[in-house]
């Protein structure tokens, strides 16, 4: 017989994996370098004047509005929520002309934001961005039924949950 080598799978040693690792943490730490950079202005930001244009507003520079008050209310949320209330009183904040328009139209302004508090859980009440987002939500409405440039904001006084 011949003699016939065998051939055997020579054993190749594994590769480092040291190069993945640092390439890894070096993609890391320039990611986050790079969101503290932006996040804090030190790139990408919009230039400013370092403060040098900014004044403090005299009594005189206030804007000429006037806050119509809106009657409170006490609105009996969903059948699910068991007999729970909501104790709601709020003011519009207009410009000085309009607020004849916005107080002759005010009944209207109350059926909205009773038809929309009607229609909340406790839930969407109880979370705790819930104020901001349902302002935005009732003063979008209350602008709607007023017409454009009439409201520009609209002020909670009160609103409890009994």
């Amino acid at each position: 017989m011949t003699d016939a080598a065998i051939d055997t799978p020579e054993e190749v040693p594994k590769s480092s994996k040291m190069p993945l690792i640092l390439g890894l943490l070096a993609l890391l730490l320039g990611a986050g370098g790079g969101f503290y950079a932006t996040f804090s202005g030190m790139i990408l930001a919009p230039e400013s004047s370092g403060g040098k244009d900014m004044e403090i507003a005299a009594p005189g520079d206030l804007p000429d509005v006037s806050f119509v008050e809106v009657e409170p209310m006490v609105i009996s949320l969903t059948p699910s929520t068991q007999g729970r209330h909501l104790r709601f009183r709020a003011q519009l904040e207009v410009p000085a002309e309009y607020a004849s328009d916005v107080e002759s139209i005010l009944p209207r302004v109350v059926d909205v934001l009773n038809g929309y508090l009607r229609a909340l859980e406790t839930r969407d009440i109880e979370s705790p961005a819930a104020l901001t987002r349902l302002r935005a939500q009732m003063l979008r409405r209350v602008q709607i039924v007023t017409g454009p440039g009439r409201v520009n904001d609209l002020l909670i006084m009160e609103f409890v949950l009994t």
